[in-house]
């Protein structure tokens, strides 16, 4: 049985699911996204999610059609549907059909539509062993052309620097900012740990401020770990103690290996291990 797809307002079959070709989310790009999940039938983090999406589509001037009351709604209607209790929600709003020009303001109608499905994860080995990865050549977006903390549809930047990684046979890249600072990975969040204390780049390096982001240095912070957010640069991730991602597929993965420089002794770091186990705990309500 195929997925039941929430799409302008209503419940259809996978193979029903279809938007114009002359939609400008095809045609450029012009639009905004979340990736959600579903943890034990509770849909993860939900408002802060539907308030980043609503923001991004203020900050391409796109207008959603629906209250964000409506979309949350939607949204749990999306899972209830498909049975899931366990998975991921891809939620996306494109700037609707318009004409063959760039002109955003032909489009009539924004078109929403909602996914929910299974998830692949990283296997439990990386998480276990850590992830080797690289840094990018392809430097992020400047913030005067793309905001980063828009979380367009527009993700060329990020698909080039992936690429890097793939044909470097790691699954992750750095990506560095037109300063040379770090700004994020491919689809996930840096933090690095040094002498007991977690850094991590700010928002103004070219970072999508993530919502497990967030909530990770929350987390630290209750675990009474000193969390500063500063602009970090290359040298800083090859000496660093420990080195970790966030983002809501990846959850929190250590990294053991950059550029061919280890990170610590080889393995993800108890500073790591420490706060993937305090995530899980809190994602799935065991949060003591």
């Amino acid at each position: 049985m195929g997925l039941k797809i929430w799409l302008d307002g209503k419940l259809v079959d996978q193979e029903d699911a279809k938007i114009s070709v002359f939609d400008h989310g095809l045609l450029y790009g012009d639009g905004v996204f979340e990736g959600i999940r579903i943890y034990n039938g509770h849909v993860f983090e939900l408002d802060a999610h539907i308030r980043r999406l609503y923001e991004s589509a203020k900050a391409i001037r796109l207008a959603i059609p629906i209250s964000s009351e409506e979309l949350t709604g939607a949204v749990r209607e999306t899972v209830e549907a498909n049975g899931l209790s366990d998975g991921y929600i891809r939620l996306v709003v494109t700037r609707g059909a318009g004409t063959l020009g760039l002109n955003p303001f032909i489009c009539k109608r924004s078109s929403i539509f909602i996914i929910a499905d299974k998830i692949q994860l990283y296997p439990e080995e990386l998480y276990e062993k850590g992830m080797k990865i690289i840094s990018a050549t392809t430097v992020r977006n400047h913030p005067l052309a793309i905001p980063p903390q828009a979380k367009s549809l527009n993700y060329l930047n990020n698909i080039l620097a992936k690429i890097e990684a793939l044909d470097s046979n790691v699954p992750e890249a750095i990506m560095y900012n037109h300063e040379g600072y770090v700004a994020e990975a491919t689809g996930d969040n840096v933090f690095i740990v040094k002498d007991g204390v977690i850094f991590v780049p700010p928002v103004e390096a070219g970072a999508l401020p993530g919502i497990t982001r967030n909530i990770v240095i929350k987390l630290a912070q209750k675990e009474n770990l000193q969390v500063v957010e500063k602009n970090l640069t290359r040298f800083d991730l090859y000496v660093c103690d420990e080195f970790f991602l966030t983002g809501t597929a990846a959850e929190v993965i250590g990294i053991v290996e950059i550029d061919g420089r280890m990170i610590g002794d080889g393995r993800p770091g108890p500073i790591t291990c420490l706060l993937r186990k305090k995530f899980f705990e809190y994602a799935h309500g065991k949060e003591k």
